[in-house]
């Protein structure tokens, strides 16, 4: 903690340009209150906090050897760059993280050009910061591109694939490897730094020169040797042969905690001309706060919480989660049919895939972040007569969708998709929203798909999957609490392709799918004040369609709506398809499909984005009434009430 008799140093610093004005010697000081500031800010908002603490030293070394903005740092996934918002000149907004209208909890480039590349999910840094040094090689400039990737993130094959390009492009590029879990090699302390100052000082690189030099004077197989000799003789003293092999210089393991190690490491790196370059440091999640360090996830999200017990504030919950229904669910599941395996990337937490994982573990996969080969390891297990549920996150499955078509829908192998994170999900924003895995899968031929409108629908949904042995199928559910309705002891099977109804009416059908059914029938009531007869309906599947149900909807009423949690192009569309296949939309019939809105929504309250939206109950009662041409009535009745 800054002592209180120092004056304070981080209320001097509107930006790196102020930061850069300091002594080295100030930057200790700068780092603790750096760290003070960001958990500060964090008890208020909540958010990720481990990983931000675990890179303060690097943050402030980065800022204050590196000429940002013009010097591009990309921080890979954004969650651990609070500090570097604080740095950047928005420390006055920094209790707005993740609150409707205020900062996002990831790097974004409309919020400062700081933030050189956006980034909410992971591994794509070496690649963002791969094409900003190719441009700078193009256009003949000077700037440096520094890309922070987590050890958690080098598991996707994505950032091996940059690696791979970068080496073979020799552009200038810094890579720099923020080991805080794997911990592919310890810092050694002094010998460690020492040796890692020593390979990227201009005395060592200079003599390097010389001897590629003197070696290319000398017959191929000696030149070639020599250079083998070389880099095989800096891997036996520190590590790094297989980012040599990829074609980067690799420089390290060095203690990011210490400033003293840092500094003149990334001086080094900075003024030399290496082409790509690879430092290793090691970092601790949740560094310099005692709760963060001995909690097993090292606070990696949290609630609000108290900074000097570091009790966080736990919501009170009226009914379980949909994800924790969906773990318990597939656990009761898992007892009764061997051949069930869960499969997750990175998230096993998130999904609930970890309660199946205590129960079986050697049933139980967490791939890392690798969508891709989760979905088509999840293949093979399928091949083979296992029962894979493949869970990830509606936004994280988007970057396995090659393989969802390729590997499995063409296939029509029976992978189960559990789909969390469906609809929005709030402080994450539109990275994280699960807005449009209704539409890039419901285009694909040899789908089931399923959305529950409560929790006992999603047992039964996920019992249906079981049963389902001769195609893929998945099933979406929202992040939250689900509504508190009875849980059946066992799901039971429902009939592939058959909505139901749930309230008949004779004017108006409102036919939902998912968990706006609740929203449609708070509509129904007040339409029924209205004077307009109502009918709901609960559509269960989006594929295949109840074409016989959509049928009585179109010729029994004047006005059908459509209401989903998703984007255009999803289950509305689906259903105007189906109605102009079979020519009902000549009849006069009022349709409306209700979605999401076409635009990347930001962070805030999912209710309050759903009312924005039009779909809670008074805005699918305002479409309904337009599509009647009463808006005049509703208002009336609106100034009545």
């Amino acid at each position: 903690m800054t002592s209180p008799s120092k004056t304070p140093l981080l209320d001097t610093i509107q930006d790196p340009y102020d930061l850069r004005a300091l002594p080295e010697t100030s930057l200790r000081q700068v780092a603790d209150e750096l760290r003070e500031e960001t958990i500060s800010a964090v008890s208020v908002t909540g958010g990720h906090l481990g990983a931000g603490l675990g890179v303060v030293e690097l943050t402030v070394a980065l800022h204050h050897v590196f000429d940002t903005p013009e010097d591009k740092l990309i921080w890979d996934v954004g969650h651990q760059a609070y500090p570097h918002k604080i740095l950047t000149g928005r420390r006055s907004r920094i209790r707005t993280l993740r609150q409707q209208d205020g900062l996002s909890g990831f790097t974004k480039r409309s919020e400062s050009p700081f933030d050189a590349f956006g980034a909410g999910h992971s591994s794509t840094s070496i690649s963002a910061g791969l094409g900003y040094a190719v441009s700078a090689d193009l256009q003949g400039k000077s700037t440096r591109s520094i890309a922070v990737i987590g050890d958690g993130s080098m598991s996707a094959g994505m950032a091996y694939e940059a690696m791979n390009n970068a080496g073979a492009l020799g552009s200038r590029l810094i890579v720099i490897l923020n080991d805080n879990d794997m911990s592919i090699a310890p810092p050694t302390g002094a010998m460690s730094a020492y040796l890692a100052r020593l390979v990227s000082s201009r005395t060592f690189l200079s003599l390097r020169d010389i001897g590629k030099q003197v070696a290319k004077r000398l017959p191929k197989f000696v030149e070639v040797g020599a250079r083998r000799a070389e880099t095989y003789a800096r891997g036996l003293a520190m590590g790094g042969t297989l980012f040599e092999e990829l074609g980067f210089y690799y420089v390290g393991p060095i203690d990011g905690h210490n400033l003293d190690h840092l500094l003149p490491v990334l001086k080094n790196v900075r003024d030399a001309d290496l082409g790509p370059v690879l430092i290793h440091v090691v970092t601790q999640k949740g560094k310099g706060y005692a709760p963060a360090e001995a909690a097993a996830d090292k606070y990696h999200g949290v609630n609000k919480f108290d900074v000097i017990s570091g009790q966080q504030v736990k919501p009170k919950a009226n009914a379980p989660s949909y994800t924790r229904v969906f773990g318990d669910t597939l656990v009761d599941e898992g007892a009764e049919d061997e051949r069930i395996v869960a499969v997750t990337a990175a998230m096993p937490s998130g999904t609930g895939v970890d309660l199946f994982g205590q129960a079986f573990p050697k049933r139980t996969f967490d791939v890392g972040i690798a969508e891709q080969h989760a979905v088509t390891f999840a293949a093979g297990l399928a091949a083979d007569g296992m029962k894979p549920f493949c869970a990830i996150y509606s936004t994280f499955l988007q970057r396995g969708y090659d393989q969802i078509v390729h590997d499995v829908a063409i296939q029509k192998l029976p992978v189960r998709f559990p789909i969390d994170r469906a609809g929005l999900v709030g402080a994450d924003g539109a990275t994280h929203a699960g807005t449009f895995d209704l539409a890039y899968l419901g285009c694909l031929p040899n789908f089931v798909i399923m959305a529950p409108s409560d929790e006992a629908e999603l047992r039964h949904m996920i019992a249906t999957s079981v049963a389902i042995d001769d195609r893929p199928s998945a099933f979406r559910f929202p992040r939250g609490d689900g509504l508190g309705v009875d849980l059946p002891v066992r799901g039971s099977l429902l009939e592939i392709g058959r909505g139901r109804i749930v309230r008949e009416g004779t004017s108006v059908a409102i036919l939902s799918l998912g968990t706006r059914l609740k929203a449609s029938l708070e509509a129904a009531e007040t339409l029924e004040t209205l004077g307009l007869s109502t009918t709901v309906a609960d559509a269960r599947f989006m594929k295949p369609l109840d074409r016989d149900l959509i049928r009585r909807l179109a010729r029994d009423h004047e006005v059908l709506i459509t209401v989903e949690e998703g984007s255009v192009g999803g289950f509305g569309s689906h259903v105007l398809q189906a109605l102009a296949e079979d020519g009902l939309l000549d009849r006069g019939l009022k349709v409306r499909a209700l979605t999401l809105p076409d635009v990347f929504l930001d962070h805030g309250d999912p209710q309050k984005l759903y009312a924005a939206a039009g779909l809670d109950a008074t805005g699918i009662v305002a479409h309904i009434m337009r599509a009647l041409g009463r808006e005049t009535a509703l208002a009336e009745a609106g100034r009545r009430a």
